[in-house]
Formats: C-alpha cells, structure tokens, sequence
C-alpha cells in the first residue's frame, strides 16, 4: 500500500460516512471529504470530477484519522452539502455553487428527496452520537474540520492575500463564546505552538470564515451547555487545490496537530464542566 492510499478511505460506492467511537469526549469529524455521488444524480452533473474535487476538502478525513471518535462523510456536498441548513443543502442555482452551471437538467422532485433523505439521516445519527457521549462525558467538543481554496484565480495566479487567509482559521459564531473560551484557546494555542515541519503556523479565529455552518450551528442549538464545535478550515496549503496532488509530509503534520490537540481539550473541557 503506498502513502496516498494509505491516507484515503476507499468506501463502498453506496457508504454515505464511517463513524467510529472510542473512550474520549472529543470528536473529529470532515463532512465534506467525500466525493461520491449517487448514480442517478451523477449522470445529470455537468461539471467534471476535477471541477467538484477542487470544492470539496479531500484528506480532511486522513486528519482527524488518529481520533478515537470520528465521522467522515463520503457523499460529495455536490450530491448532498451537509453544512448547509435542509432548505439549501442541493445545490441548484449556480450561485449556490461558486457560480457553477452544475446540472444538464435541474434536478427532479424524487432527486432531490432522495438526497435531503441523507441530510436527515446525517443530523439523526449525529444528534443520536453526541447524546451518547453527552451522558458519558458530561460535556464534549466537536472539531468540525474543512479547508478551503486559497488560489481561486488559476493554477499559476497569486494566492489570496495571507493577510485575510490565515493557514487555520478557527470559527466561533454560533457559540456562546464566553462558555467555551477555555476550549478556543486551548485549541489556538497548541496550534499555533506545533511545530509544522520546522516552523509555526498561521492560526487565527473567524477571519476568512466565521464558522456558520449547518454543523455547528445545530450542535449548539440542541447542546448549548455540553456541546463545543470548532470550525476549522485549513487553507489548501497542504495540497495543489487544481490538481489535488497532496503534500504527504503536510497532511501527515496536520494530522498530528489535530491528534495533539486532544489531551489539551479534554484538560480544557473539564475546566468549562
């Protein structure tokens, strides 16, 4: 097995995520890692593989793959984007698309079903996951783990501006900011003090995102008191977002990072229950 395949998940074609559990009460997930997408809905796309992989977050899975409890989503966000709320999870204009024409045809009634089935199926199990974990633990945190583009003007333009793209990005809006503060820190500070291949990283809180997904939103909803979610995006600074080549020694870094951080949460959360 080389090192690629070691760090991809080669799900079934009709798996929609794998979900593990362990003894922590912190959790990885990379809901949009995957790129599978359901056949019928695949033949009306028009974009190619390569234009929906440059939107979705491959290797975020291989990131949080060290943690005793993670979830890892294999359906593409072009089939079903699980961060968004019910109402705009399918993609159907092109606005809602990085101004893609995606489909051939829009999508019928019984399509687009079929996809939000997966969207109610997801924030079932996810609710279902963390009562668990809340009745175990007390308390818990969620690392809600994407990355985004950073070269959107072509392979050979410039990057975006370090100055509003930070390497890690940490998004804190639909928390109650005060309550989880140790938490935030903590996460900030280890990160920020990781040696990333012999020198420091770029982490700042809720500058190119403020973490106002569907994910995080709902888990503070329904966990206000117990439950943490950390938006994280890491900058494609680890991999060619055009051709999606990856730096081997940097997914392998940050996936360090992350699994560095946990005893630093756990210590942390015990501070805020």
């Amino acid at each position: 097995m080389d090192k690629l395949t070691a760090l991809i998940l080669e799900p079934k074609e009709h798996t929609w995520w794998t979900v593990h559990r362990g003894a922590s009460p912190i959790v990885g997930t990379a809901i949009h890692d995957g790129h599978n997408v359901r056949a019928d809905a695949l033949q009306e796309i028009r974009i190619t593989d390569e234009e929906r992989q440059r939107e979705e977050d491959p290797f975020t899975g291989a990131m949080i793959r060290d943690l005793s409890n993670q979830i890892i989503v294999h359906r593409s966000r072009f089939e079903i984007d699980l961060n968004r709320p019910r109402d705009a999870a399918v993609y159907i204009r092109p606005e809602q698309a990085w101004k893609m024409d995606l489909w051939r045809e829009p999508p019928s009634d019984v399509s687009i079903a079929n996809s939000l089935a997966v969207h109610d199926s997801y924030y079932a199990m996810l609710k279902g996951y963390l009562r668990d974990l809340e009745a175990q633990y007390g308390s818990f945190v969620v690392l809600d783990v994407h990355s985004y583009n950073h070269r959107r003007d072509g392979p050979t333009a410039e990057a975006a501006d370090p100055e509003h793209a930070p390497e890690i990005n940490i998004g804190t809006f639909s928390m109650d900011r005060g309550r989880w503060a140790p938490i935030v820190e903590a996460f900030t500070r280890t990160a920020r003090s990781f040696d990333f291949l012999g020198r420091r990283l770029d982490v700042r809180e809720n500058i190119a995102f403020q973490g106002r997904g569907e994910q995080t939103r709902f888990i503070h909803e329904h966990f206000p008191k117990t439950g943490c979610a950390l938006a994280i995006e890491f900058k494609k600074f680890f991999m060619d977002e055009w051709t999606g080549v990856p730096d081997l020694k940097a997914i392998a870094a940050l996936r360090a990072l992350i699994t560095g951080t946990v005893p630093v949460l756990e210590k942390a959360l015990k501070e805020v229950s």
